[in-house]
C-alpha cells in the first residue's frame, strides 16, 4: 500500500476510481474526496466480509458518470471482480424490458390500459393489463409452473400456456402488490409480437443498449465474467451454481451485466435519452403504480421500478438475484446520485442495503451542487410574459411561473403545498399538467372579445388577477357590496 494511498493493492483486493472534467473545467465534475472514496471503500469492504461474498463490486454514478468503483475479492474462483466483469444481475433485468414496454406505449402500438389478450391471443392471463403486468398488480402467481425456474432449463417452458398451473391468478386483479416473474414473461412476449416476432433480447440490444453504449449487458456470459456461487451457512465453504438459460422465463432475470454498465443504466434511468425514452416517461415509471401497503410506506412500486424511502430519501431502482448472484441498483434523483452493489453468491451480503449506502455515503458527505442558474433561451415570448406573477383561486394567492419551452408553473404564492403543478405547452395553445393535483388536466388562457386575458380556467379552476374580484368570471358570482370590514 503506498503512502498517498488509503486503498489496498496487496492480494486479491482492486480499487478503481473513474472521473470526468465538468463541462466548464471549474471542478472535476464527478471526483469524489479522499475521505468520501475510503468510506466508499470502506463499506465496500465491510460488506464483502459480513456477507462472505467471494466478490463484491460497487459503483456510484454522480452526475451521469461513474466517479468511484471498487471491487472486493475474498476467493480465487472465476473472473476478478471489477467493474468491466459481467455478474448476473436478476430481476434488474425487469427494468430493461418495462423500457422497452414503455417505448411501445409511446410509440403508439399499446396503451398501458390494453389488456394483453389484445396483442398476445391465448396467453393465460388475457385480462391482464399492460399496467397490471408492469407494476406486479395483476394477481399473478408469483412463480412459474413446473420445477423451480431458476436453476432449470428454459426448454421445460417452451410457450406462453407453460408459465401457470390451472390458477394463474392469486389475487383479485389491480387491487394489490403481488410480485410475479411470469408476469415480465408475458410482458417480453408482448415485445416480441409488436416487433414482429424478433426475440425481445434483440430488440433490447438494437433499441436499448447500442444506443447507451452498454456493449457489456448480454443475455449470456462473455468473459471477463464471474461464476456464480453457493456458500455455506454454517461452514466458509463454496458450491458452484448452474447458470441456466431460463428461455421464455427470461425476461424475468437473464441479463448479465457490469458496474460500469450498469452505471450507465442508473444515468439514463435518471435522465433519459430521447433516442430510447423521454425523461418524462421514466418519471412516469417511478410514480407509485400501486397502494403502498402499511401506516407509513417504506418500498413501493412503479412500472418497472422498485421504490424505497430511505433516510428521508426516495430511491428508484431494482433489485436482483439468480442462483450465484445478487445485485441491486438504487438512484437518487434528488442528489444526482446512484449506488451499485454486483456479488457472486446466492445469499450471505445486504445487497440493496449496500447499493443505497454506497449513493447515501456520497450525499451525506458531499451534498449536490445545484447547476447554476442561467437565462432561458430563445427569443421571449411577452404575451406570456404578461401572464406571469399572482393569480388568485378564490382568495388563495398562486403565482405563476414561466420556464423553457414555453412551460408554465403554478403554486402557492407562500410556498409549497397547495394545488401546485408544472404544464407542458400543447400546440393547439393550452397547457397540460404534468404533477400534482393538476396532473392531465388543461390550462386554458381566456380572453374577452377585445383580447384581453380575462382569467385563466385550470380544470375548471377559475384563476382571477384579484382575490373575488367583483368584476371577475368567479363561479357563483361575488357579492355586489364587495370586501369590507367588520
Amino acid at each position: 500500500m503506498s503512502a498517498e494511498s488509503p486503498y489496498p493493492s496487496q492480494g486479491l483486493d482492486s480499487y478503481q476510481e473513474l472521473s470526468d472534467s465538468g463541462e466548464h473545467g471549474a471542478e472535476r465534475f464527478g471526483a469524489l474526496l479522499p475521505e468520501t472514496r475510503r468510506a466508499l471503500w470502506r463499506r465496500l469492504a465491510i460488506g464483502q466480509a459480513e456477507g462472505r461474498a467471494p466478490s463484491l463490486t460497487g459503483a456510484v454514478v454522480r452526475g451521469g458518470q461513474v466517479a468511484w468503483a471498487g471491487s472486493r475479492r475474498g476467493a480465487d474462483v472465476g473472473a476478478a471482480g471489477g467493474v468491466d466483469v459481467q455478474y448476473r444481475i436478476g430481476s434488474i433485468t425487469k427494468t430493461f424490458v418495462a423500457v422497452l414496454v414503455l417505448r411501445l406505449r409511446d410509440e403508439g402500438l399499446l396503451t398501458l390500459d390494453d389488456p394483453l389478450g389484445k396483442h398476445v391471443p391465448g396467453s393465460a392471463a388475457p385480462d391482464a393489463t399492460v399496467a397490471q403486468l408492469l407494476s406486479h398488480s395483476s394477481g399473478l402467481s408469483a412463480e412459474a409452473r413446473g420445477p423451480w425456474w431458476e436453476r432449470t432449463p428454459g426448454t421445460l417452458r417452451q410457450e406462453p400456456g407453460d408459465l401457470f398451473d390451472e390458477e394463474p391468478r392469486r389475487l383479485p386483479a389491480g387491487r394489490r402488490f403481488h410480485y410475479s416473474n411470469p408476469g415480465y414473461a408475458l410482458l417480453g412476449t408482448l415485445v416480441e409480437r409488436l416487433r414482429g416476432g424478433t426475440p425481445w433480447g434483440d430488440v433490447l440490444r438494437r433499441e436499448v443498449l447500442e444506443p447507451l453504449g452498454m456493449s457489456r449487458t448480454t443475455l449470456q456470459p462473455q468473459a471477463p465474467h464471474t461464476d456464480g456461487w453457493a456458500v455455506h451457512p454454517w461452514a466458509d465453504v463454496l458450491l458452484p451454481e448452474p447458470a441456466q438459460d431460463t428461455g421464455l422465463m427470461s425476461p424475468a432475470g437473464q441479463l448479465w451485466s457490469t458496474a460500469e454498465d450498469l452505471g450507465r443504466w442508473a444515468a439514463f434511468l435518471a435522465r433519459g435519452d430521447d433516442r430510447v425514452l423521454s425523461a418524462a416517461t421514466l418519471a412516469e415509471m417511478r410514480a407509485p403504480a400501486v397502494p403502498p401497503e402499511g401506516a407509513v410506506w417504506a418500498d413501493g412500486f412503479g412500472l418497472g421500478l422498485q421504490l424505497l424511502r430511505r433516510r428521508g430519501r426516495l430511491l428508484f431502482g431494482h433489485t436482483g438475484s439468480m442462483p450465484g448472484f445478487v445485485a441491486s441498483l438504487w438512484v437518487d434523483v434528488a442528489e444526482d446520485v446512484a449506488g451499485i452493489a454486483l456479488a457472486n453468491c446466492t445469499s450471505g451480503p445486504a445487497i440493496s442495503t449496500i447499493a443505497a449506502e454506497l449513493a447515501g455515503i456520497v450525499a451525506d458527505r458531499e451534498p449536490r451542487i445545484p447547476e447554476p442558474w442561467r437565462p432561458m433561451a430563445g427569443p421571449l415570448d411577452e404575451d406570456l410574459l404578461a401572464l406571469t406573477g399572482p393569480w388568485y383561486w378564490g382568495a388563495h394567492p398562486y403565482v405563476l411561473r414561466l420556464g423553457a419551452d414555453r412551460g408554465l408553473e403554478i403554486s402557492l404564492l407562500s410556498g409549497p403545498g397547495g394545488r401546485a403543478s408544472r404544464f407542458r405547452a400543447e400546440a393547439d395553445g393550452t397547457w397540460t399538467g404534468l404533477d400534482g393535483y393538476f396532473s392531465g388536466e388543461r390550462l386554458r388562457v381566456v380572453r374577452t372579445e377585445d383580447g384581453a386575458v380575462s382569467h385563466l380556467d385550470v380544470g375548471t379552476f377559475v384563476f382571477t388577477r384579484g382575490p373575488y374580484e367583483p368584476a371577475g368570471p368567479v363561479p357563483g358570482g361575488v357579492d355586489a357590496e364587495g370586501w369590507r370590514g367588520r
